[in-house]
């Protein structure tokens, strides 16, 4: 859908880029066909880890963080209101003044919005509208910078960021999963998924941790965690869960994992998160998981684990205790 919509811009005239100069290009998915645009000029900015390996791995340069003097910009919207202000800030700072920027995004993430919104502060340009999506541009200038992220203060004296997950406070299953740890929690760890670090400072409250590996894909949740964990215990990982590798196996993991990039849930993504836990666990090790109560992880769970057990939860979220890997016999 973005490929389509770059390639007829660049054809019909709709976008002009510069000849020379680096174009920096915003939070692309994995998944998107970036050919139409000049690879030995491009730049992907990406701290999500997956999305940052695979434009890596096609031989992209990549970073996580967008630097200054590009020649333009390309934003990707991202859903969340917060966090593609921010980027359209971001992109704005970092080209050159007057400087081309250019929004790419689709309807159900807010483009009409935000085209309304710029509208009203900077000159933009008329939009191109294919696959459910709209795309437009405007030159860099003055008049963003409210719009620059700024970390937030959340309860429990957390800081966060815009467009990390859960963003405004700890999200109602990771509160109920901290509830239900228990007092004692023997040996070395794994928060999969820590984003900025709420289960892991009730992890490191109990008693017996030797050790605590945060493994985050996104790179802002992950900064803000380094600034919440201060325990000399926590050791942190820009890792993929579902492909880290630790030094040892762990005695116990505690986990809410992700269950949707878009608008629709896809267990998938959880199954693989949980498929994880059962590769890093040692023989005896426990996986203590919060899950929303609609997800078919029950079945995934009884081929993974020997043990699991409902220990609660509510009427949105389960509480499920997992142990003894079923990979653990071929060890």
């Amino acid at each position: 859908m973005r490929s389509a919509r770059l390639t007829l811009a660049l054809e019909t005239g709709a976008v002009v880029l510069p000849d020379t100069g680096t174009i920096a290009i915003y939070r692309p998915r994995g998944g998107d066909d970036l050919s139409a645009l000049p690879k030995d000029r491009l730049l992907v900015v990406q701290g999500f880890r997956p999305d940052h390996d695979a434009f890596a791995a096609q031989g992209y340069r990549v970073t996580v963080q967008g630097g200054s003097g590009h020649a333009a910009a390309i934003v990707c919207l991202p859903r969340a209101k917060a966090e593609a202000r921010a980027l359209l800030a971001e992109a704005t700072r970092a080209v050159l003044p007057g400087g081309l920027v250019v929004v790419d995004g689709q309807k159900t993430d807010g483009v009409e919005a935000v085209y309304r919104d710029l509208g009203e502060r900077l000159g933009v340009s008329a939009t191109l509208s294919k696959a459910h999506g709209k795309l437009f541009s405007f030159a860099a200038a003055p008049g963003l910078e409210d719009w620059a992220a700024q970390p937030q203060q959340v309860e429990g004296g957390f800081q966060t960021l815009p467009g990390v997950f859960s963003a405004g406070g700890p999200d109602r299953g990771s509160m109920l999963l901290a509830e239900a740890l228990p007092a004692s929690l023997p040996g070395r760890g794994i928060d999969l998924g820590a984003g900025w670090g709420f289960l892991s400072r009730a992890v490191l409250a109990r008693e017996g941790v030797k050790q605590l590996d945060l493994v985050e894909a996104e790179a802002a949740a992950l900064d803000c965690a380094r600034i919440n964990i201060t325990d000399p215990r926590a050791r942190f990982h820009w890792a993929d869960a579902t492909s880290f590798k630790p030094e040892k196996l762990a005695d116990f993991i505690v986990c809410n994992p992700p269950f949707h990039i878009s608008r629709d849930a896809d267990p998938a993504l959880g199954m693989g998160f949980l498929q994880a836990a059962a590769r890093l666990l040692q023989p005896a090790g426990v996986l203590w998981l919060v899950a929303n109560r609609h997800l078919p992880y029950d079945r995934g769970l009884a081929t993974l684990f020997r043990e699991v057990k409902d220990i609660g939860g509510d009427s949105a979220f389960k509480l499920i205790r997992a142990a003894r890997p079923e990979r653990a016999r071929h060890i």
